[in-house]
Formats: C-alpha cells, structure tokens, sequence
C-alpha cells in the first residue's frame, strides 16, 4: 500500500518496488540508488526500510520513500520516468486529501491490520528459521578433526577471498543468513589446550563451492570490482577472476 490510512493517522508514501514499477527499472536497482541518496544525504537509511514476504514466503527488503525524498531520487533518472512517478504521486495526494468515506475508513482500517498480522507473520518466520537452525546444529555430527572434504569458515573466508575477492562480511552472509546458505557439514573440536573443548562449525566444500557460484552468478556487476545482489544489502567486491 502507498497510502497507509486508518483511525488515528495516515501517511502517503511510494514504495521502491512501485517506483520500479513505473519507471521499469528491477528494484535492486531501484533500493542500489536510494541507498546511494540516502547515504549521500548522511540520512538512516533504517528509518526508510521496511521487509515485505515474496511469493515464496522468503523476506526481502523495500524502502518507502515520501514524497521530498522520491523527488530526489527521481533526479537522476530520465525526464519519463520522471513524469511517470510525478503523475502517480498527484493521485496519490488527491486520495490523500478528500475526505474518507467510511467504507474507506474500514476498508483502510482492515489493511492496517492485515499489515500488522503481515508483520507478525514475518517475524515468526524468522523465528522458526532461527529455531530450525539451533535444531540442526543441535544434531551435527562432531569430529575430532577436520574432515578432508570439509572447510573452516576461516578457510572458505580465504577461498572466497583469493578467488572472487569478496569480504568476509559476504562470506559470513552467504553461510548464516542467505536464503539458500549451504547447511553445516558438522562440527570439529578445537585442539588447541586454550580453546577448552570449543567446537566450530565445518561445510561441505563441494557444497560451498555450489552455494557461491550461485550467489556469484546472480550478481549484478556495478563497476570493474562492485556488485550488488537481490539479497544482500549494499554493494560489494566481486572479481570474478577464476570460476568457481
């Protein structure tokens, strides 16, 4: 919904994914560019976000721009698409400005709530991955030592580091928190006397090389060595200098 209105207050705004919409760019391209203004302005981009489902029940993220901040952005895109979005924020302002009629009201009032149960069931989905993934580290297997067709997160960091350039801030996201992360092949115990029993987590590397050329392939290269990816926030590096 761009305009949010129900008892007790309203709001009209233009969702990333409605101004990708209009103008037929993708909407990682479209959040690419307001992350950039955002961060050129020296503003939280936190406080534009917001997390929607896809129709495959995964979270994905949006931003929802008023009206100042949609002006901006659309400064650096070409005079039609200008004129599309600017044709676009007119109606919204005038639905804005009437009065309700009380179906409106309750209609508004009903979308109100099926965003709050909408936001209810995000988190819960975020939570059953939580508990999901304890549950499966709960029954890994733990070596004694590392198996040979297995790698450390130290190790893949260096892997993926030598091989496609990227940080391990991406590695640490493609492993914990993407979508399609490889799982855990098990755990090994920690031998060093100091480490006092401590364990860490190992992955498959066949797996790992699976899950990263997938990833790698369905970013988006901005420059020579910056890319962008539906899932991860923010640009990265990426050489794609050998084949995974």
């Amino acid at each position: 919904m761009t305009i949010a209105k129900f008892q007790g207050g309203d709001a009209v705004t233009m969702s990333s994914r409605e101004i990708a919409e209009l103008t037929g760019k993708r909407h990682f391209h479209v959040t690419t560019d307001i992350e950039k203004m955002l961060a050129e302005l020296k503003e939280d981009a936190t406080g534009f976000r917001a997390i929607y489902l896809d129709s495959m029940n995964r979270e994905q993220t949006e931003y929802l721009l008023d009206r100042e901040h949609t002006d901006c952005l659309l400064t650096g895109y070409s005079a039609a698409m200008r004129m599309v979005v600017i044709r676009r924020w007119r109606e919204l302002e005038e639905q804005a400005a009437r009065p309700m009629t009380q179906a409106e009201i309750t209609a508004a009032n009903a979308n109100h709530l099926v965003a709050v149960e909408r936001q209810q069931r995000e988190q819960q989905v975020a939570l059953d991955r939580i508990e999901r993934r304890v549950e499966d580290l709960s029954q890994t297997t733990v070596w004694d030592h590392c198996p040979q067709n297995c790698q450390s997160l130290t190790r893949i960091k260096e892997t993926m580091l030598a091989r496609h350039g990227l940080s391990g801030a991406v590695v640490d996201y493609v492993l914990k928190a993407w979508p399609n992360q490889p799982n855990p092949a098990g755990m090994v115990r920690n031998g060093h006397e100091e480490a006092l029993g401590s364990q860490y987590l190992v992955w498959s590397k066949s797996h790992v090389t699976a899950a990263f050329h997938r990833f790698v392939s369905e970013s988006t290269m901005v420059t020579t060595t910056q890319a962008t990816h539906p899932y991860f926030e923010g640009r990265f590096r990426l050489v794609q200098k050998a084949q995974s």
